[in-house]
């Protein structure tokens, strides 16, 4: 089930036994008891009360501000590694109804270059998180492992980075520095993986993503456009990391990092 799903419906609940007990409950407990006796709730009363503004503080900080996720793959090495938890900004694309998913204060649009959350078009109630490429009416175009934006390839430059996962330091996958109109970040080519090439222009409504593991990643390459309303948010922050491919532990050195 989906949390927000789960985390409204547990409102619900916890503000109905609320209800019951104000207009039902205690009226009957004081006529049984006598108005100088001490009431006594009930337990499901007194835990509902208890946790009802919990439930309702992390429901609306979901819902409207941020968003907590954690990085299952390495398809955006090496901006996020496995193991990276991070944070969403829920109102940087729009504030939305919670659990309908209706846009009702827009506030932007994704960028290029943006890392973007978003429910995946072919299963939405999975998340998945890449980089914008195109935004509605771009035309992007991939050949040789060389992206172009309406004709213009995106500048690229040689890099080598010092502190990243030891199962991508291979010598056949090179790191380099790619520019999207202000935005600069590094990705990652697999010498040995075959390249396709493709020419498309994105549609009104929908983003071309792709992740920054150019060689392993699952992206509009291979399945088509993100449509305006599975966007979920942009990524911003990691606030915590765990170590998984290299034995466990956490990851200090990530925590806290912005994310570009």
């Amino acid at each position: 089930m989906d949390f927000e799903l789960a985390l409204f419906l547990a409102l619900l609940l916890a503000g109905l036994i609320m209800y019951w007990d104000r207009v039902i409950g205690r009226p009957r407990r004081t006529r049984q008891a006598g108005s100088d006796a001490t009431l006594r709730m009930p337990l499901i009363v007194e835990y509902s009360r208890a946790f009802f503004p919990v439930i309702l503080a992390v429901f609306l900080l979901r819902a409207f501000i941020v968003e907590p996720f954690r990085i299952p793959s390495g398809s955006m090495l090496p901006s996020l590694f496995i193991g990276d938890f991070i944070l969403v900004s829920k109102s940087s694309y729009g504030i939305k109804l919670p659990i309908l998913k209706h846009q009702i204060v827009p506030m932007g649009n994704p960028e290029r270059g943006d890392v973007m959350v978003f429910r995946f078009p072919k299963d939405p109630k999975t998340n998945f998180i890449k980089r914008v490429i195109g935004t509605p009416g771009d035309v992007v175009s991939y050949h040789n492992k060389r992206l172009s934006i309406n004709g213009e390839p995106l500048p690229l430059e040689t890099v080598e980075l010092l502190d990243w996962p030891t199962e991508a330091q291979d010598g056949r996958v090179k790191t380099f520095l790619e520019q999207i109109d202000t935005d600069t970040h590094t990705i990652l080519i697999d010498t040995r993986s075959a390249s396709r090439s493709m020419r498309v222009k994105v549609p009104q409504g929908h983003y071309f993503v792709m992740g920054d593991n150019r060689d392993h990643s699952n992206d509009s390459r291979y399945w088509g456009f993100v449509p305006e309303e599975f966007v979920v948010g942009k990524a911003f922050f990691i606030w915590f990391s765990w170590d998984s491919a290299g034995g466990g532990g956490v990851n200090w050195g990530r925590i806290g990092n912005l994310i570009d």
